[in-house]
């Protein structure tokens, strides 16, 4: 027959219930953490000094990074600063470099000008030095010392360079005008006093273009050509002379000649 346990608030639990309940409570004290609480004294120090030891590593990891930061910080501001240097030496060797290219390009300038005007001067000395034909393109119709009633002294005192009326006559080389007017049997004429010291005349002229005193260069047009004075037609008579006195003429061709004029 089965006996069913009595049940009220006074019974006395059994020994069964009891040792369950006192491994509940061991049980409900260890998860509560109060067995930690009583653990031996070394436990509690060994803890304590792995807490510490974990705090000073974060310290000194911490303190670490701020350094590297810091390094970090301080190269990148000098490399900054070495940019910075390097690219306004850059700069100045740059400026540098321009101001030398354009001193040289100046002098370079400066020295073909001053030679251009050396050659322009030598040029225009070797121009006033130079002689021409004074009737461009024509030849000579009449020598010099030819024959004839024609000339007082019984020859020809120069030479007919033929030119038809109006033609332009030019001055021989360089000199001064001394005489521009009417000259007898020489109709309208100019003697120049040339700078080597001698003479040239030019004789028969339409018009006179220059005056006395006046200077005068290779090839500038002194006047025109025609038929005035003691002539039988249009042309220009050329003499040369030591003087500018009548019969102290030279031969004209071989005066052209001696100054590199092809006649």
């Amino acid at each position: 027959m089965a006996f069913a346990r009595a049940t009220g608030k006074h019974r006395r639990p059994s020994r069964l219930t009891r040792k369950g309940a006192t491994i509940a409570g061991v049980a409900a004290l260890t998860t509560s953490g109060v067995v930690g609480t009583l653990s031996a004294p070394a436990m509690a120090a060994e803890s304590t000094a792995a807490d510490d030891t974990g705090i000073n590593q974060a310290v000194s990891v911490g303190d670490t990074l701020a350094d590297r930061i810091d390094a970090q910080a301080a190269a990148q501001q000098e490399a900054a600063e070495e940019a910075a240097a390097k690219k306004k030496a850059e700069e100045r060797a740059e400026a540098a470099r321009k101001a030398e290219a354009k001193r040289k390009a100046e002098a370079k300038a400066k020295k073909e000008r001053e030679a251009k005007e050396r050659a322009a001067r030598e040029a225009e000395r070797k121009r006033l030095n130079s002689y021409t034909a004074p009737v461009e393109g024509s030849y000579v119709s009449t020598g010099y010392q030819t024959g004839g009633a024609l000339w007082s002294s019984g020859s020809h005192s120069g030479v007919d360079f033929h030119a038809a009326s109006g033609t332009a006559v030019h001055a021989v080389g360089s000199g001064t005008v001394v005489e521009a007017g009417w000259g007898g049997a020489y109709g309208n004429n100019i003697v120049i006093k040339m700078n080597d010291g001698t003479y040239t005349q030019y004789g028969h002229l339409s018009s006179l273009g220059v005056t006395v005193g006046q200077s005068v260069t290779p090839g500038e047009q002194i006047g025109l050509s025609g038929s005035t004075g003691n002539s039988t037609g249009p042309h220009l008579h050329f003499e040369a002379r030591t003087s500018p006195e009548y019969g102290s003429d030279i031969d004209p061709v071989a005066y052209l000649r001696s100054h590199g004029v092809n006649v």
